[in-house]
């Protein structure tokens, strides 16, 4: 009996995938900062609002353009053609423009400020869709060692009833009861292994390796789970001047209220300074060698093109206002939330999972202890459930290290909480 019980569960194993070696979470978060589609957006949105803003800087540089020409023209006064060539070089330096232009370099500086936010923003979310990819991997594989025991018991019970059959012990009903609940679980546990090829398929998308599913997961050591939380309204606090999402929108905000601005000083003159010098092949009196001098240029009417303009400034404002406050919002709500699972996992969930694992070690003693005496053959099925409250155990511990690292997000400081273990034979 005890070898046939060996056989199956050999048999019935752990999944074999092949992929790289043993992959550490560290090694995985390691990814957030790596070339992925999702950073790579946020990226060039920042490099687009770095040349804006330089574009904007280099509105006061100075100009220097050649203008040059070949050409002949009739003379009328004596009727023949004559060359009419010239080359002029202009020099171009906007000296005041009423405050525009530095209005428009600091609206793109700000614009900056926030797709950098963004970014940084980018590289939290990252953390927390790689960290619950690979959590969810683990408690796959986890998930298909309970199903593995419970199919191992089923066949070895089924196997036994076909015995009993024979001598008249049970009935072909029971034996057929019998082979059903086998072939049930036994399917379950084939769509672990389906799931679990699955996960690791999304794991290795996350990281931005496609088609490279990793073989074996070092089960991490959860540090930080037991750390003070702190309270509610000085997270709220921390998390209004921390936020990257709330610090992005708070730069689009100003700079919106620069751009506004730049149309409301639209009227405002220009005073530019202009140097050059020129050559002609042919000369006349009413044409410089050199010349210098300051230009002024004064919009005083435009029609209602500047009241459409600033208008159209001020709604954009209104709206990303009101952006703001519905973002201050979700974000309040996804901060109460976040803080009551925490709370919720310490006071009441972990607890519970772990008398139940403690539970489940007794019982698993006393079914070796009823086997050795062959008083009971229930062995099988109490490993199977310390596997389970090894599962419940972990699903909690991994929980609640996501909703710490939401939390960390939320409050624009997201920081390690996991190291490596050296085994992964803690059962509880």
């Amino acid at each position: 009996m005890r070898g046939l019980w060996l056989i199956v569960v050999l048999a019935l194993g752990q999944p074999v995938l092949a992929g790289d070696p043993p992959l550490t979470l560290d090694a995985v978060l390691a990814y957030a900062k790596r070339p992925h589609p999702d950073l790579d957006a946020a990226q060039a949105e920042t490099d687009l609002a770095r040349a804006s803003q330089l574009l904007a800087d280099s509105q006061n540089d100075l100009r220097v353009t050649l203008d040059a020409s070949l050409r002949t023209g009739r003379n009328p006064l004596n009727g023949g053609y004559a060359d009419d060539n010239f080359a002029t070089l202009n020099a171009r330096k906007l000296i005041w423009d009423g405050g525009r232009s530095g209005l428009t370099s600091a609206a793109a500086a700000l614009e900056t400020e926030g797709r950098q936010a963004q970014y940084l923003d980018a590289i939290g979310q990252r953390r927390l869709a790689l960290m619950s990819r690979f959590f969810d991997v683990l408690l796959t594989d986890l998930q298909y060692a309970v199903d593995s025991e419970l199919t191992a018991v089923a066949y070895v019970s089924f196997d036994n009833g076909k015995d009993r059959l024979q001598v008249g012990d049970i009935s072909s009903v029971a034996l057929a009861e019998m082979a059903a609940r086998y072939q049930d679980i036994r399917v379950k546990r084939e769509d672990d292994l389906r799931q679990a090829r699955v996960k690791r398929t999304l794991l290795a998308n996350a990281m931005n390796r496609p088609g490279e599913m990793p073989s074996e997961l070092v089960e991490p050591s959860i540090e930080g789970n037991d750390r003070p939380l702190p309270e509610l309204n000085d997270l709220q606090a921390a998390m209004e001047t921390g936020n990257p999402r709330i610090q992005a929108q708070k730069k689009r905000l100003a700079a919106a209220q620069k751009r506004l601005e730049v149309q409301r000083a639209s009227t405002r003159p220009d005073l530019e300074f202009e140097a050059g010098t020129a050559t002609y092949s042919h000369a006349t009196a009413t044409r410089d060698n050199v010349h210098f001098g300051l230009n002024l240029t004064w919009p005083l009417r435009q029609g209602r093109q500047d009241d459409a303009r600033i208008a159209q400034e001020q709604a954009r404002f209104q709206l990303l206002q009101a952006q703001c406050e519905s973002l201050r919002l979700e974000l309040r709500l996804a901060l109460r939330e976040t803080y009551e699972e925490i709370d919720y996992l310490r006071a009441a969930a972990r607890p519970a999972a772990v008398v139940n694992a403690d539970y489940r070690d007794l019982r698993l003693e006393r079914a070796r202890a009823e086997y050795e005496m062959e008083m009971k053959t229930n062995l099988g099925t109490s490993m199977a459930d310390i596997q389970a409250a090894r599962l419940r155990r972990k699903a909690v511990d991994y929980q609640l290290a996501l909703a710490w690292e939401r939390l960390n997000g939320l409050l624009g400081r997201p920081v390690a909480t996991t190291k490596p273990t050296n085994t992964t034979e803690d059962t509880k």
